[in-house]
């Protein structure tokens, strides 16, 4: 049992990321305006549990932090030298998914698309996946507080964050941020009654190589050499199979040869950092040639 964990399962209001929410709630706190405040509501335009939605979206990617935004929030969304404001590119949403997935905040995220995904490589349903999580949640000393209906609200988010909706439904939102990227869709079998999802590795959007060298990065820390199983991991975020996650090395270390080395000696694959790189450095490469 890990004493220090303790998952967090609520704070959306049920809300998902809408696709705009982000440069708004940016462009709200770079003018020190108070998300608390009694006047967020009009000056924001959305309902008062969109306002505390929002606050928390921009905590889960890690672009809002004691009052302040954080320097990637800067990098990104800033008026004049942002690198996209609006979220056209599409490494951007890669970059943000990654940020949501290694938040602390956000739980779900990161024990759906690292723990879960090991377990259920295949078809899942809601129904196993709030398991999942209740048997993780067991795993803590906070056991106790684990709570079904918040949690079945928070599986709800998630899906709705990455499942493109159903076209054949009228109403249906399609102003979810991440959906875009293609990771998780329903399964075709229409016999089900309870129609499950999968973890989509074949027809996902092309990842960005620059992006998974930012998270090797920031994954890595000061660590010279990152493991197969650590790659691997990181590979889960992105519903990378290992061929394209093999692909992906040998691509970076070919295009950073001066900094990277793959080697794969005896069956043991390893990735070598022959010299630091600031992973904002990759960064700018990336948004440089866009």
């Amino acid at each position: 049992m890990d004493n220090k964990i303790r998952y967090s399962f609520s704070g959306h209001e049920s809300f998902y990321c809408k696709s705009l929410w982000l440069k708004k709630g940016y462009d709200f706190i770079s003018e020190n305006k108070d998300f608390n405040a009694p006047n967020a509501v009009v000056e924001l335009g959305i309902g008062k549990n969109m306002v505390s939605s929002l606050r928390y979206w921009m905590r889960a990617f890690g672009l809002f932090d004691e009052g302040m935004p954080t320097l990637i929030a800067d990098y990104l969304f800033d008026n004049k030298n942002g690198k996209d404001p609006y979220i056209e590119d599409l490494g951007t949403l890669w970059l943000l998914h990654y940020l949501l997935v290694k938040s602390d905040l956000a739980s779900i995220y990161k024990l759906f698309f690292i723990d879960f995904h090991k377990e259920k490589n295949n078809e899942f349903t809601r129904e196993q996946l709030q398991y999942f999580l209740k048997r993780k949640n067991a795993e803590t000393p906070y056991g106790h507080l684990y709570n079904e209906n918040t949690v079945k609200r928070d599986i709800g988010v998630l899906l709705q964050n990455y499942v493109m909706p159903q076209k054949e439904k009228p109403n249906e939102d399609f102003s979810a941020l991440l959906i875009n990227l293609g990771l998780i869709k329903h399964s075709e079998d229409e016999e089900n009654k309870i129609k499950p999802f999968y973890f989509n590795t074949k027809g996902k959007n092309e990842l960005t190589p620059e992006i998974f060298f930012y998270a090797i990065i920031d994954d890595k820390k000061d660590e010279q050499i990152v493991s197969f199983d650590r790659l691997m991991d990181l590979a889960l975020i992105f519903c990378l199979t290992k061929t394209e996650l093999i692909d992906i090395i040998q691509f970076l270390s070919k295009k950073y040869s001066q900094i990277l080395r793959y080697t794969d000696d005896g069956g043991i694959k390893q990735l070598f950092f022959l010299e630091e790189i600031d992973k904002t450095k990759v960064l700018e490469i990336y948004y440089s040639k866009q």
